[in-house]
């Protein structure tokens, strides 16, 4: 069974490399959003809360091939998949596809930008298209997130969250940091 499974993975990354491949340079990510192929199943493929990548409960540590599979990546309303002109397989997602591993406020004409950077190589402004958002956890612990494309966000690490409330101003009780003209609220300026 782990033979079938290592194949299929094979066969997913010989497709993705052939269509990366066959981009011309600078043309940016595969049309993922417009394949509707025939073929769906599962792969036993888990992208962990802290980023990192498993199939059949192994770690895939070959970091160009969870740059690649990055790249295919969909998310519908059933679920995150791996997709390809004649295949797409599910995959399980334990929080967001991504984790924001930096940030950089740089100045735009309108302003600030904050410009983050993922764990596989993404830069993504963060904008009205692209907000940031904040959830809490069970425990009142802010769950970060920004949107990187089409539905798909990362979870800001921690250690980039702290930089952006130190980045913050407070406006009416909260903090948040704005970016290309957009104000995203991250929390209350004191602490409960």
């Amino acid at each position: 069974m782990a033979g079938s499974g290592s194949s299929k993975l094979e066969g997913v990354a010989q497709a993705a490399q052939s269509l990366k491949r066959g981009q011309a340079p600078g043309r940016g990510l595969p049309p993922v959003h417009l394949w509707n192929p025939a073929h769906s199943g599962e792969i036993d493929i888990v992208i962990a809360r802290d980023g990192s990548w498993r199939h059949e409960g192994a770690r895939i540590g070959r970091e160009a091939m969870v740059r690649l599979f990055s790249t295919i990546l969909r998310k519908d309303d059933d679920g995150i998949w791996l997709v390809t002109p004649v295949e797409k397989l599910k995959i399980t997602v334990e929080d967001a596809p991504f984790v924001a591993v930096r940030v950089d406020q740089i100045a735009g004409e309108g302003g600030p930008v904050l410009r983050f950077t993922t764990n596989v190589g993404d830069e993504v402004e963060a904008s009205a298209d692209n907000p940031i958002r904040v959830e809490t956890d069970a425990t009142g612990a802010p769950r970060p997130y920004v949107h990187v494309r089409r539905g798909l966000e990362a979870l800001i690490g921690r250690p980039v969250f702290y930089e952006l409330v130190a980045m913050a101003d407070a406006r009416d009780g909260r903090l948040g940091v704005a970016s290309h003209g957009a104000w995203f609220d991250l929390g209350p300026a004191e602490a409960p």
